[in-house]
């Protein structure tokens, strides 16, 4: 039995080198390698004292792949090693990597860096002075990961003969490695690099932008190894143009300072093929006004989202749900403490509930390599129709039309939901609150997700939930301090009247959503105004006939469902195509967002460059149509008299970046700034050397000219 046992551990390793390394005399019928190693040497005889280049060539199979000396994302890779077995007397030094390609996983979107067909990885080998003479065989041990759909190791016990004597002689291979040397990277490269950090240094992951003066068609950095952080081996070309690259590596730090120096290769495509050059950038800090460079903890953070939060309730995008909450403040006066606390806490769930969703949604465009902004659903058309359906649906009920009863729940749950006083009211009236937020950004909320969006998922979970609390917080104390709705009036029948002069505000809000589908639709939006007065009168027929009627209700039902049938089919789906917005939305003009008064440009990074290079202070407005902070606080300033006569006495470039379609490279130039969202006011100094001025987030109801004209007037000096 021992016997036995014996001869199939022998057999099994037996197996397993025959399927992965060379054994002599050994042809077992297992699985040929899809990768072969051969080892060359550039001469056959040297002198002692001489150094003699190794060079080992791996030829892949079609489709295969071995790995750079980085192998890349998630830990699948292994670079190919080289263990030499040398004679007494001489050395290897380190491996000469040929450019990689950059490889990305279809299944998994990993990003490795690989080496297909045909690599030689060279090796000098330093002769001593003392070296033995004669003829001398070279081993070494080649073992790599191969990969095509799965990967495997692989291993070569590869050698070459070489004569130690009193003469050099070079051996026959001369094309072989000024060709492999032809593949390495240059350490001369064209133009200049510099690199800079793009974020606090307290924070554990941090953009790095490098700048590549040259022209570069498909540039890229492959970083090498760092033992005090992992950079990110996905690039952003930030600001591509015809001399210059802008690129951006997200750099997460492993250790407790962050690195002085980040080397690794600059690459460009150079008649079809990679080319890459050796560089060390050694990043400087980024400097900004109005705001401070020095470190901050994440609690600061933190407390930024839950300031920011608090804010978001005196913004305009929530007064109409404020509202809301009145009535059912003034409601809720008469009833037990216990039942007041529990809509309390239903309210601030909805609002958590909420933001965890927006949480959900930012990591996932994350995970699939997009760019996430704060109030990015306004760039989708779709939402925004259903949106402003919902919204209509609680002005109409605010003015009476109908009324929500349990009976009600087909004219949509969300809608009727949001203007109860009970369990779900106060719940759905969380979720509008937020939902109506997000074309908001209150002070401290901007710089407080822009940081929480580069960080990990639990991360941005986390400052979601904060930005909630903070939003929530108001509601929730009046809740638990039932004596503090003593200073509330007294139920009665002004409630009534109230409630139907806050459907003013609300139906404001609807036609403000309304006015945004122009963006997509064109002409085409006045047909979502058709369907509006399809779901009105249905409403209208609803409320009159089935809830308050007594006759016909059956035959009033089915009025109802046919104009509602009706108008979706015929006005929403046929007219509207909703969707299926404009192709061209895409190109809409930049410069239709522009504040008035003034010549303003569109903005882009080469736009930038020339004013600054002509001599001119360069102001950039970062804005969007559904931005009501955009357009209620910031465009008026632009538009005040002091501010173009100042625009005009330093003969600034003034710029426009519009993010109405979430454009991504103004979502990229957004997070430089450590921003997540609109808007946001840089204004450069002449002087291309100093960075720009970053002016802080508007209070709300607070004219936002005398910090324009503050950061105008540094400029100017």
């Amino acid at each position: 039995m021992h016997l036995l046992r014996g001869l199939i551990l022998w057999l099994l390793i037996v197996s397993a080198a025959g399927a992965q390394f060379d054994v002599p005399g050994l042809n077992t019928g297992f699985r040929r390698r899809a990768v072969r190693a051969r080892l060359m040497l550039s001469h056959e005889a040297a002198k002692p004292g001489d150094t003699v280049m190794a060079g080992v060539e791996l030829i892949h199979n079609p489709g295969w792949h071995t790995y750079w000396q980085n192998a890349g994302d998630g830990g699948l890779g292994e670079a190919t090693q080289i263990h030499w077995a040398l004679t007494n007397g001489i050395s290897a030094g380190e491996i000469q990597w040929p450019v990689p390609e950059k490889y990305v996983d279809p299944v998994l979107g990993l990003v490795t860096y690989v080496h297909h067909n045909r690599a030689v990885l060279l090796v000098p080998l330093r002769i001593a002075n003392d070296a033995p003479r004669g003829t001398h065989e070279l081993k070494t041990l080649v073992k790599w990961l191969e990969c095509e759909k799965v990967c495997v190791p692989g291993s070569n016990l590869v050698s070459a003969m070489l004569t130690i004597g009193t003469e050099s002689k070079l051996s026959d291979e001369t094309n072989f490695f000024a060709e492999a040397e032809r593949k390495l990277p240059s350490k001369n490269l064209p133009g200049t690099a510099s690199a800079r950090w793009d974020g606090p240094p307290g924070t554990t992951v941090r953009p790095l932008l490098i700048e590549w003066n040259t022209e570069a068609k498909s540039p890229d950095f492959f970083p090498f190894t760092n033992a005090l952080a992992t950079i990110s081996n996905r690039t952003d070309v930030v600001a591509p143009s015809s001399t210059n690259a802008m690129l951006r590596k997200l750099v997460a730090k492993s250790g407790d300072r962050w690195p002085s120096e980040i080397a690794g290769l600059l690459v460009r495509e150079e008649n079809g093929s990679p080319a890459g050059y050796e560089v060390t950038l050694k990043p400087g800090g980024s400097q900004s006004a109005f705001s401070s460079s020095e470190s901050k903890s994440i609690f600061v953070w933190l407390a930024y989202a839950f300031l920011g939060g608090l804010i978001l309730n005196i913004m305009p995008c929530v007064l109409p749900v404020i509202a809301l909450k009145i009535l059912g403040f003034v409601n809720q006066s008469q009833e037990h403490p216990k039942r007041v606390r529990a809509l309390g806490l239903l309210y601030t769930l909805g609002v958590i509930a909420s933001f965890l969703v927006l949480a959900g949604i930012v990591i996932g465009v994350k995970a699939a390599g997009q760019k996430a902004g704060w109030g990015m659903q306004f760039s989708n058309p779709q939402f925004i129709v259903a949106l402003t359906v919902i919204v209509t649906l609680v002005a109409l009920n605010l003015f009476g039309v109908f009324e929500i009863t349990l009976s009600g729940r087909a004219m949509g749950a969300a809608s009727e939901a949001a203007s109860r006083h009970g369990s779900a009211g106060a719940f759905m009236n969380g979720v509008l609150a937020t939902v109506l937020a997000t074309p908001c950004t209150a002070p401290f909320l901007g710089a407080a997700l822009g940081f929480a969006f580069a960080q990990p998922s639990h991360t941005i979970v986390l400052f979601f939930v904060t930005v909630a609390l903070g939003l929530a917080l108001p509601y929730l104390l009046l809740s638990w301090n039932p004596k503090w709705l003593k200073f509330l009036p007294k139920p009665g029948a002004w409630m009534e009247r109230f409630k139907v002069a806050m459907g003013f505000p609300m139906l404001a809000t609807a036609i403000w959503l309304f006015s945004l589908t122009t963006t997509f639709y064109g002409e085409r939006s006045w047909w979502l105004g058709v369907f509006l007065v399809f779901v009105g009168a249905a409403v209208w027929t609803f409320g009159t006939f089935v809830q308050r009627g007594q006759k016909h209700r059956g035959l009033a039902l089915v009025i109802v469902l046919t104009l509602l049938a009706t108008g979706y089919a015929w006005a929403l789906d046929v007219q509207l195509r909703w969707r299926s917005p404009d192709a061209d939305t895409q190109n809409s003009p930049a410069l239709a967002q522009a504040p008035k008064g003034y010549s303003w440009q569109r903005w882009s990074s080469d736009a930038v460059s020339k004013g600054r290079a002509e001599g001119h202070p360069v102001v950039i407005d970062f804005t969007a149509k559904w931005c009501l902070t955009c357009n209620t606080q910031v465009k008026p300033a632009f538009e005040s008299k002091a501010v173009i006569e100042k625009l005009k006495s330093i003969n600034a470039v003034a710029l426009v970046a519009d993010w109405t379609l979430y454009a991504p490279e103004i979502t990229r130039e957004l997070e430089k700034f450590g921003r997540s969202g609109v808007p946001l006011v840089l204004v450069y100094p002449a002087d291309a050397n100093k960075p720009p001025l970053v002016l802080p987030e508007p209070l709300p109801f607070t004219p936002y000219g005398p910090t324009i004209l503050d950061a105008l007037e540094k400029v100017a000096r």
